[in-house]
């Protein structure tokens, strides 16, 4: 086990205002990452596709337009965008994605980002079914199984990082993975391949979801959201491009911290480095999913399991050998 305390000896100042800039800089570059790999998915399936920058304008397009609001909703279909963007921007403050340290790092807890994450899901399937819309109770009856099946291998796959780093701290387990530098060990790789499988769930990505399509038999989240428009709709895609992009970035900085410096004392040189570091793996990173997304279709519902038993067994088979 690599133990690994994390300490702030630089200036607390300095901490709190990169910690912020690095927050600000999730919450704008979110929709570009949704932007790129729309079009990396255009020019595979030999189309133009539009600019990387159109999610900024679909953004701006839906908070000018009014809301409909269903005559059967209820306050949970009106608040729940509100909710999903607060507990999602509060997980971008725990989590260190282009500096090795957060805003609020005593309570960045890894725990803490996968229960604000559940809260999100949770009032967004509740706003799914509270306009009586068919659509929407489909949705979330296929949310709801493949949650069940996701978060014992979120979970799973979380121990097996906690195991090989030390703890659960965000911060701690991020400084960690970048002293140590790349692991190739069989629990990291195990890890790794469940916590990939898992980050296709979470994000809605094929072949789970496609984001792309409204067909009664393929869609899932975009059922629960569509009777959403106007500024409720725009917060939830928003929050949905922002959840994406902390989760490659997070899945980018412990398994593959390559130019992450390992301490929050480092020069602004130094973490301005890094950060750029994380930029271009990120969106490596999404460029080859979104390739992968054009080379397969969207599973079948009933064949899904198959695809989370995967990422349950290999995070069993990394904690298994990380004890051998």
């Amino acid at each position: 086990m690599i133990a690994y305390d994390i300490t702030l000896g630089a200036d607390a100042v300095k901490i709190t205002v990169i910690g912020i800039l690095q927050a600000a800089g999730i919450f704008a570059l979110a929709p570009l990452l949704t932007g790129v790999m729309r079009k990396v998915k255009a020019k595979r399936q030999k189309r133009v596709g539009a600019s990387v920058i159109q999610p900024y304008y679909d953004l701006l397009k839906l908070l000018k337009k009014d809301e409909v609001v269903s005559e059967h909703a209820s306050w949970v279909f009106q608040w729940t965008p509100w909710i999903v963007a607060a507990s999602t921007m509060s997980a971008a403050l725990f989590i260190p994605i282009f500096v090795p340290f957060s805003p609020v790092s005593s309570a960045g807890d890894i725990l803490v980002v996968l229960g604000l994450f559940a809260l999100a899901r949770f009032f967004v399937m509740l706003a799914g079914i509270d306009t009586a819309s068919a659509f929407g109770g489909i949705g979330v009856s296929r949310e709801m199984m493949m949650s069940s099946l996701a978060e014992p291998g979120l979970f799973l796959t979380v121990f097996v990082i906690s195991l090989t780093f030390g703890g659960t701290n965000l911060t701690s387990l991020v400084g960690a993975a970048a002293q140590s530098g790349v692991v190739i060990a069989p629990s990291v790789l195990f890890g790794f391949i469940a916590f990939f499988i898992i980050t296709l769930a979470e994000t809605g990505r094929l072949p789970f979801d496609n984001p792309a399509t409204h067909l009664e038999l393929t869609m899932v989240h975009e059922a629960m959201v569509l009777e959403y428009s106007g500024r409720g709709l725009a917060l939830i895609q928003w929050s949905q491009s922002i959840k994406q992009l902390l989760l490659l970035g997070l899945m980018v900085d412990l398994f593959l911290p390559i130019g992450m410096p390992a301490s929050a004392d480092a020069s602004l040189a130094l973490l301005g480095f890094g950060a750029a570091a994380v930029v271009v793996k990120v969106v490596l990173l999404a460029v080859v999913i979104s390739y992968l997304e054009t080379r397969v279709a969207k599973w079948r519902l009933f064949r899904l399991p198959d695809l989370f038993t995967m990422a349950i067994a290999s995070a069993m088979v990394g904690m298994i050998v990380f004890y051998l």
